[in-house]
């Protein structure tokens, strides 16, 4: 072998065994992001735990710190993403983090929770919408994180009310789109969905139950927008019609039974209550028919 050879094999073996890059926040920052600060933000924050910034990590909650420079084993941040201590976090799990976010964290702790790029106090900015492409539809893809960001924190197994107000799962597409109990996302009917009603505050109370702020309009159109091309899940198939489910829903009774944009069904066997007039604020409850229509089954001024 020549010199020279000899030489270039033996740079590409060091090349091969460069430790790698050594992990900072700007490494982990994206999964607090998108998977804590749902949670840990702003004064509602669970212990005053905040995991917006790097500042409010390292200070930790009002009972202790959570990460302890160069021990990942004895920091309580990775005992909670394991399971370890529980409540197993994010809150919103399962799915929790994967092994290897996890690992990331552990080796952030490791390497003496080397800060990143920004200051320290720097609040990453909230993500942006995610909006399909010019000519696609609107899929569980692209509103998922504002049930994430906004809803997740309560409407989970152990949100922060304990069980999810009224069983209402809004951390997965199949319990959003559940009928046990009544369905909330009629499939191609947004009027007719009692979740955007709540969204919007035509039922009471509007969600998310943290607000003001609210939703905003892009984020409630595009959750309209994805109810009315069919409530398609993460590969574009539309959820089927929910024929026969519960359906409940509250606001404005109009002339000629319609409920604010919405028509019913109001037949001889429908249950009248209280005697609701014309622009009274009401709750209806009946069923989604085989014809795209709500059957009433009882009307009662609130």
């Amino acid at each position: 072998m020549t010199k020279g050879l000899f030489v270039l094999c033996s740079l590409l073996l060091a090349i091969g065994r460069a430790p790698a890059q050594p992990v900072n926040f700007d490494d982990i920052q994206p999964i607090l992001q998108a998977r804590c600060v749902m949670c840990h933000a702003g004064e509602a924050a669970p212990l005053g735990l905040r995991l917006t910034s790097l500042d409010e990590l390292l200070k930790g909650s009002a009972s202790r710190q959570v990460v302890r420079s160069g021990d990942p084993t004895g920091s309580e941040l990775i005992r909670r993403l394991k399971g370890q201590s529980q409540p197993r976090m994010p809150m919103t799990g399962p799915p929790f983090l994967s092994d290897a976010e996890i690992a990331l964290f552990e080796g952030w702790i490791a390497g003496g929770l080397l800060p990143g790029s920004r200051p320290a106090s720097a609040i990453a900015p909230p993500a942006p919408l995610q909006r399909p492409a010019a000519g696609q539809p609107v899929t569980y893809s692209h509103v998922a994180p504002i049930f994430a960001n906004r809803c997740v924190k309560c409407h989970s197994a152990y949100g922060l009310m304990g069980s999810a107000p009224e069983g209402l799962l809004l951390n997965s597409y199949a319990g959003i789109l559940d009928r046990g109990e009544r369905v909330r996302v009629v499939p191609g009917a947004s009027s007719a969905s009692e979740l955007v009603r709540r969204i919007r505050g035509q039922s009471q109370p509007q969600m998310p139950y943290d607000g003001p702020p609210f939703l905003s309009d892009e984020e409630i159109q595009l959750i309209v927008d994805w109810i009315d091309q069919g409530a398609r899940d993460a590969d574009g198939r539309p959820a089927p019609s929910p024929v026969g489910a519960r359906v409940r829903l509250q606001g404005i009774l109009g002339a000629g039974w319609t409920l604010d944009s919405l028509q019913l069904v109001v037949g001889p066997g429908t249950r009248i209550d209280k005697s609701p007039g014309i622009g009274d604020y009401v709750e209806v409850r009946g069923r989604w028919g085989r014809d795209g229509q709500l059957l009433v089954e009882r009307i009662r001024r609130r």
